[in-house]
């Protein structure tokens, strides 16, 4: 097998499968209710505003209306924590996949477009491709480990993209331009209000912004045993991303636990081990004093 195939194909526990996908399709609810709920407001919105997205041009996909979105909606609140549970993966899967992805035309194509959401897509999309997995299976699969590393790639791509389009569209003048100044003022916390006041501070940002985007493909050259430090060091840049300007980017760090470790994570045998731990044997009673 040649090198790019065997490295595209690296066989990873099914137990890591069965941990990712639950939390990704866990956090599919929790984007319609909490971190998107202002989707909802496109069942109301008039459909000569509605101007889809290539892909939503090529299928054609229908122009939203009050009934589709809604139903949408409803059908991933529904779907979405039954694909957590692992049962029917593959109908489940591939149900939650194409919903979720018109669920992103019906967001996106009305002006607003982020680019956080590949890599969540990617995963949904490779997912059902595996079957069944159940929790701490250390059986190894080539087609596990395709999947994730689909899903690694194209987390990855949105960083490295994130920086050429940076560049194509803004130049090397957006190094130095006010980007951060204009982010900061719009939506800027308290932190970034006193980071903000130092001279050339957010031009340094911006410089390592770019820089990091552009070198987070050398994450797949970090041996795999130190590989979660890598990752640690992208949610740290994440976590002060928000603090600074409150922009979260979740669904892209949900994506990004496709390179750790989660067959580790084992909830059912957590659960049933605090619920059927030996009860501590209970200290002898004293001796009643004679009289």
């Amino acid at each position: 097998m040649d090198a790019p195939v065997k490295w595209l194909f690296a066989p990873v526990p099914l137990g890591r499968i069965a941990a990712f996908r639950t939390l990704v399709h866990v956090f599919v609810a929790l984007d319609l209710t909490v971190f998107t709920p202002w989707v909802l407001s496109h069942a109301n919105t008039p459909g000569e505003l509605y101007e889809p997205l290539l892909v939503g041009r090529i299928l054609p996909l229908p122009t939203p209306t009050h009934t589709l979105v809604w139903a949408v909606f409803w059908a991933l609140i529904v779907l979405s924590p039954a694909a957590a549970t692992g049962r029917a993966p593959r109908i489940l899967g591939w149900a939650v996949f194409a919903l979720y992805f018109e669920w992103m035309i019906i967001a996106m194509s009305y002006g607003k477009v982020d680019h956080d959401r590949v890599g969540l897509l990617v995963a949904l999309a490779v997912l059902p491709t595996i079957g069944r997995a159940r929790f701490g299976d250390k059986t190894l699969s080539e087609a596990a480990g395709w999947a994730l590393r689909l899903t690694q790639i194209a987390v990855i791509c949105t960083y490295f993209l994130a920086a050429w389009a940076k560049l194509r569209f803004g130049g090397f003048d957006w190094l130095t331009s006010a980007v951060l100044a204009q982010a900061i003022i719009r939506r800027g916390t308290w932190l970034a209000d006193h980071i903000a006041v130092v001279p050339g501070l957010l031009i340094v940002a911006q410089v390592g912004i770019i820089v990091f985007e552009l070198l987070s493909p050398l994450i797949f050259l970090i041996p795999q045993r130190f590989r979660w430090l890598g990752v640690a060091f992208f949610y740290s840049f994440h976590v002060m991303t928000f603090s600074m300007i409150t922009i979260s980017f979740a669904p892209h760090l949900v994506a990004l636990a496709s390179f750790l470790a989660l067959e580790r994570v084992r909830p059912i045998e957590w659960v049933r081990g605090r619920f059927t731990r030996a009860p501590s044997v209970s200290q002898a009673p004293e001796p009643v004093p004679k009289a």
